[in-house]
C-alpha cells in the first residue's frame, strides 16, 4: 500500500532535530500557498483537493509579540486583565456569530459570500485570535504546546475505530 506524501513529509518533521523546515508538521512548500487548495494524488491515482493551509509566517508566538507591542505603545496593560480579555474575546466571538445569522447553513470556502463579506469575517477572527493569544499570555498558557495535549486527550477519549463518523460525545459511546 503506498503512503500518501502528506504522511511521509509529518514522519520526517516529528523526527527531525531541526524543525526549521517544517510548517504543520511538514516541510515548507509542502502544501498550497496560503488560502489556496491543491490536489494530491489518492491511492487509486485520482487527485482530491486538498485541505485548506495556513501560511508559515507570522507565527502565534509572532502574532503574541505584535499584540504585545501594540498594547505596549498605547499603555493599555493596565486594561488587559484576563477577565477583561475574556469578556472582550466573547464579544468578538459573538461579532463572528452576527456575520454568520440567519444564512441557515453555510457550505466550507463560503460560497455566496461577497469580497466585502470575507474581509469582515477576516477582521473579526482577526480580533477573535489575537484577544485569545493575549489572554493565554496574561495566564500564562503555553497555547501550542496546550493544544498539543489537548489534541492528545481527545485522541483518547476520542478513537477513530469507534467514533468514526460519528457526532456523538466520548460519554455517548460505549468501550
Amino acid at each position: 500500500m503506498a503512503e500518501r506524501r502528506e504522511d511521509t513529509e509529518e514522519a520526517a518533521c516529528s523526527h527531525a532535530t531541526d524543525r526549521s523546515n517544517c510548517v504543520n508538521s511538514a516541510p515548507k512548500g509542502a502544501h498550497a500557498r496560503h488560502g489556496e487548495q491543491d490536489t494530491r494524488p489518492l491511492q487509486n491515482g485520482l487527485k482530491s483537493p486538498q485541505r485548506f493551509t495556513f501560511s508559515a509566517e507570522p507565527t502565534m508566538e509572532d502574532i503574541r509579540r505584535l499584540q504585545a507591542e501594540f498594547t505596549d505603545e498605547r499603555d493599555w496593560n493596565q486594561f488587559h486583565q484576563p477577565r477583561n480579555l475574556l469578556l472582550a474575546l466573547v464579544g468578538e466571538v459573538g461579532e463572528v456569530s452576527e456575520l454568520f445569522q440567519w444564512r441557515g447553513e453555510v457550505a466550507e470556502g463560503l460560497p455566496g459570500w461577497t469580497e466585502a463579506e470575507r474581509e469582515q469575517l477576516s477582521h473579526e477572527l482577526s480580533d477573535v485570535m489575537i484577544y485569545l493569544l493575549e489572554l493565554a499570555e496574561k495566564c500564562r498558557v503555553d497555547l501550542p504546546q496546550a493544544v498539543l495535549r489537548k489534541m492528545a486527550l481527545n485522541r483518547l477519549k476520542y478513537p477513530a475505530s469507534k467514533v468514526h463518523g460519528s457526532a456523538k460525545k466520548y460519554t455517548e459511546y460505549q468501550d
